[in-house]
């Protein structure tokens, strides 16, 4: 079996996946650099028998992974799954159309009717980038003449990221979150993010502690990765006064902090589904 890593640069996360991966009789790793990999449209005859998605780079892997299936190849995740989760407006779609729970979302195309929307929905909000990760370029409006700034200085900016405007209802979590580790139809693992500042993700110094997957931790979970369309995903979660909210999906998942927190192998488990899927059986 061949099975090829679409990769960036090798962080950690990938280390250890190629680890777990290597010690797998019979799988040959080929490893696909996506800052060297080319493709022959229509003449394309890969010999691999899945390709796994680890790119740094958005755009990188959702055309790698395009056309990677546009010559037959499976992938983890599918094309549909990173179109899908690396657009926040396209998840909250996803996410409602299948009747997962999530703080209100309201989309504006110019500033005024953003100031409009924000003003009916009520302070505080937070304003989102529809394509980003890490938590870069949030931010908390808590007022008007907040809002009439950033959606100002928005619209000057210009580019992709700015070209809409996702509002998200402020959600008091009181300094956590929950990240879940979605791999098939089962939520493997958990974790807290705590931070006192109110952007809790590790990548900006959130304290990583294991959280227990309860019954209705899993279910939220499973739900919201089968509505972005399955595979192997990390949820964003808030905890509310009216039960578990989901806030992001996460295509490209990093785990490097959650391995010894949990007490989970999460790359095994990753793997395993991975092997699923290059023998058809996902």
């Amino acid at each position: 079996m061949k099975i090829g890593l679409l990769h960036s640069l090798i962080r950690k996360d990938e280390k250890f996946l190629i680890d777990e991966l290597k010690v797998v009789k019979g799988v040959e790793l080929k490893m696909l650099d996506d800052r060297e990999v080319t493709f022959n449209l229509g003449k394309d005859n890969f010999d691999i028998d899945v390709v796994v998605e680890r790119c740094i780079n958005h755009s990188r892997a959702l055309h790698g992974l395009k056309l990677f299936e546009s010559a037959g190849i499976r992938c983890v995740n599918t094309y549909n799954v990173a179109t899908i989760c690396g657009d926040k407006l396209l998840t909250s779609v996803a996410l409602a159309e299948n009747k997962v729970p999530q703080p209100e979302v309201r989309v504006a195309f110019t500033e005024e009717s953003a100031l409009k929307a924000i003003e009916k929905m009520g302070y505080p909000v937070v304003l989102k980038p529809a394509v980003g990760s890490w938590g870069r370029l949030l931010s908390k409006v808590n007022d008007r003449d907040a809002a009439e700034a950033i959606l100002e200085h928005k619209t000057v900016l210009g580019s992709y990221h700015h070209s809409i405007f996702y509002i998200q209802k402020y959600v008091e979590k009181s300094g956590r979150d929950i990240r879940s580790f979605v791999v098939g139809d089962k939520c493997i693992a958990a974790i807290y993010r705590t931070s006192p500042h109110w952007i809790t993700n590790t990548a900006r110094g959130g304290l990583a502690t294991n959280c227990p997957v309860t019954d209705e931790l899993n279910d939220i979970s499973v739900r919201a990765a089968k509505a972005v369309g399955g595979g192997i995903v990390a949820i964003d979660i808030f905890e509310t006064t009216q039960g578990l909210t989901v806030n992001e999906v996460n295509y490209t998942m990093e785990y490097k902090n959650s391995i010894s927190t949990t007490g989970v192998n999460i790359p095994q488990k990753m793997v395993e589904y991975i092997l699923q899927v290059a023998e058809g059986r996902k």
